[in-house]
């Protein structure tokens, strides 16, 4: 039993000596880890047409503007049916304003967005 660690020691010990590991081996690593559906395009560029982050943000975007244009209709379905009770009127007024404010940030942070994102990818 004792032999056996000796050995498998002794084995790596005398086997070849290794060559000292260059960046074209660490890239080859690199590119052999990543799956084949992975992107390498963080942000748009000449090479890509979408990157990560621009979809991401993109869609994130999406889905505030669509929630804020759906709260708006609700809104104005509130203030139809409110029957003039100022309670309803004032917080169905709320509600569109609000939905309004939110299209409004959409909208800004969606340029914001692509700005700076333009900015760092030339």
């Amino acid at each position: 039993m004792l032999a056996v660690p000796v050995l498998a020691l002794g084995m790596s010990l005398a086997g070849p000596v290794s060559q000292p590991v260059s960046a074209q081996s660490i890239q080859e690593g690199a590119d052999a880890a990543k799956g084949d559906s992975t992107t390498t395009c963080l942000f748009n560029s000449s090479t890509c047409s979408d990157g990560v982050f621009t979809t991401i943000t993109n869609a994130a975007l999406y889905i505030i503007g669509a929630i804020s244009v759906l709260m708006l209709i609700y809104g104005g379905f509130r203030y139809t049916i409110s029957g003039g009770n100022e309670k309803d009127v004032t917080a169905a007024k709320n509600t569109i304003l609000y939905a309004v404010v939110g299209i409004i940030v959409a909208i800004m942070a969606y340029a914001i967005v692509n700005f700076v994102i333009g900015q760092f990818v030339k």
